[in-house]
């Protein structure tokens, strides 16, 4: 056998240590009794993780996100309120030149005119071949195609997910569901659209009821197949095996999972409805014109858009549109990463 070589160095350590543990277990408050504190206990394996708040701490990251989201709900709150500041006209009333009767049609920006009441107004964008007064239908036009995507969003979420976690989750409703996705799906939703604007009596609902119809088939399709994915792992297994319920699943092991994917899905839906809603408008099926909306204005300014001096009718309506398709897209994927919980680190 090889001898070993002890470092010298070692051992003077070695009884260092040796002499700073005789002394300190000579020392009688080192054999101090210590009660049992049974809330420190706790205390030691207490997390302050919660999810939202490591979400939005995610999402706050993002610059881009934040500033477009601060746009849009600057642009949706102002709509709200636009009607109410002072010096606003209405969106509906076409604007006459007291002295000589005329309507005051296709003002340029910034063209200040005395109105009936004898007031000094200035038109901020102009005004129509109607003489109404651009800037408010603008705010007006902006409020109802939100309003429309929002509501197209919630109605696509609500009956989506629904019908989507009984198709994934209930192994019974599998059958029944698939063949209504094959029907529905193999149907263009721009043919419905077109069919039950040009039926029914163009409003806001029918918009809503023409894209609602089926639009939450592609909704439902995404949270099966999510359901699906994660239905039969480990900790659902033990959640059957222990008795808990259906509801109380699919509400705790489930839909908090997808909460991440489900917000993505209803950011990108918004844009889209306003989309459709221009795009049906444009083909004269959409909003009647008394109605303002983003198509309609749209619709309006294609029209003038060869005229150099008219051509404002057009563009501010979509700057307006741009702004608000690329802010969902941009903050919903934003969100959506900020969501999952696999970039979370606690």
């Amino acid at each position: 056998m090889g001898m070993r070589f002890k470092n010298p160095r070692v051992g003077q350590l070695e009884n260092s240590v040796s002499e700073a543990i005789r002394t300190k277990l000579s020392d009688e408050e080192a054999f101090k009794l210590v009660p049992f504190d049974e809330n420190a206990v706790e205390r030691t394996g207490y997390s302050n993780y919660s999810y939202w708040r490591s979400t939005f701490r995610a999402f706050r990251k993002n610059t881009l996100a934040i500033a477009l989201f601060c746009i849009v709900l600057g642009i949706l709150i102002f709509t709200f309120i636009q009607p109410y500041l002072p010096n606003q006209l209405d969106s509906f009333q076409s604007n006459i030149d007291p002295k000589s009767g005329a309507i005051f049609r296709n003002l340029e920006p910034g063209t200040e005119v005395t109105l009936e009441n004898g007031k000094l107004f200035k038109f901020i964008l102009g005004t129509n071949e109607l003489g109404q007064d651009l800037w408010s239908r603008l705010w007006g036009a902006t409020r109802t195609s939100l309003l429309i995507g929002v509501a197209v969003a919630c109605i696509e979420a609500i009956i989506g997910i629904a019908a989507g976690v009984l198709w994934g989750y209930v192994r019974q409703t599998d059958v029944i569901f698939t063949e209504l996705y094959n029907i529905l799906d193999n149907v263009p939703s721009s043919l419905v659209l077109i069919l039950v604007s040009y039926i029914m009596k163009p409003s806001v609902g029918t918009l809503l009821l023409a894209m609602s119809l089926t639009r939450w088939i592609g909704m439902a399709r995404f949270i099966r197949n999510q359901i699906i994915i994660i239905r039969d792992r480990e900790y659902n297994l033990a959640s059957r095996c222990l008795g808990t319920g259906t509801l109380t699943i699919i509400f705790r092991n489930l839909l908090p999972y997808l909460v991440s994917v489900i917000m993505l899905r209803m950011a990108l839906s918004i844009p889209d409805a306003i989309a459709s809603e221009v795009f049906i408008t444009y083909i004269g099926l959409g909003l009647p014109a008394e109605v303002p909306s983003l198509g309609n204005l749209i619709n309006v300014g294609r029209k003038l858009m060869m005229s150099p001096t008219l051509r404002y009718q057009l563009i501010y309506p979509t700057i307006i549109l741009s702004i608000v398709t690329v802010s969902f897209y941009v903050v919903g994927n934003a969100f959506s990463d900020a969501a999952d919980p696999k970039n979370h680190i606690n």
